[in-house]
């Protein structure tokens, strides 16, 4: 986990989180909080908070808020979970059950990230996406790992 950690997640069975928020170290004049933990982006999305999680990473992030579609584009094989098209900045997923599947979702959404928004070129590869994906979700791993204890 970051030594900075703007926010955690305790857990009580599956109960909404209780988010210990703590000040941003780069807003020492203001008392503005910030809700952005990776743990918590997880935990939204596991809990079908989808939207919310990418509104989230969106504002984190500073680009558009992508769209969300079930069923994949025309083309798209059938052994995908979900693809990213940059062209309308949408996330498609193979079913409504992949809403749920943080892996998927953060993979997509890195691929978002990635997309110039000027020209709309795709820009990460699958593996940096995949490492984008897995840091979001170990460090809720060791979230949960922590407070099990």
């Amino acid at each position: 986990m970051d030594c900075c950690l703007d926010s955690l997640i305790r857990r009580v069975g599956n109960e909404e989180p209780t988010l210990i928020a703590t000040k941003h170290p780069d807003s020492a004049m203001s008392p503005k909080l910030r809700v952005f933990s990776k743990p918590f982006i997880v935990w939204l999305i596991i809990n079908q908070r989808t939207e919310e999680a990418l509104s989230l990473l969106a504002n984190e992030y500073k680009v558009n808020v992508p769209k969300l579609k079930v069923g994949l584009p025309k083309g798209r094989k059938n052994n995908v979970s979900g693809c990213y098209q940059s062209k309308n900045e949408t996330i498609s997923v193979f079913n409504s059950d992949v809403f749920a599947n943080p892996f998927v979702i953060l993979h997509e959404f890195y691929h978002h990230l990635r997309s110039k928004s000027v020209d709309k070129q795709h820009r990460g590869t699958e593996r940096n996406a995949d490492k984008f994906a897995t840091d979001f979700l170990k460090e809720y791993q060791a979230t949960i790992t922590r407070f099990d204890r």
